[in-house]
């Protein structure tokens, strides 16, 4: 079983990630490759003291990339997009 403090990596700060947080009260966040969506929600619930109603998963394969004559790949992640409920929001860029 993997630590709760494991399961979260770093949230996705892009911009279809900024608009699903603000119209659709949803923050997407990179997780442990082997986290399930159980563990995910606990883990939000837990670090963040926030309600979660519902969490969707995917597997991202890193893309290939050229370095000269060389061709290597990026890392596979898993994204989580994790569905908060009425009245219970996240806001990581005021921490910053």
């Amino acid at each position: 079983m993997i630590d709760i403090y494991n399961v979260i990596k770093k949230p996705c700060l892009t911009e279809k990630g900024m608009f699903l947080q603000e119209e659709h009260n949803q923050i997407v966040m990179k997780v442990h490759s082997k986290a399930n969506k159980i563990q995910i929600k606990s883990a939000v619930e837990h670090l963040f003291n926030v309600k979660v109603d519902k969490v969707r998963t995917a597997n991202m394969h890193g893309k290939k990339k050229r370095v000269g004559a060389r061709i290597g790949r990026r890392s596979d992640w898993k994204k989580a997009v994790v569905q908060l409920a009425e009245g219970h929001k996240i806001d990581f860029l005021e921490e910053l």
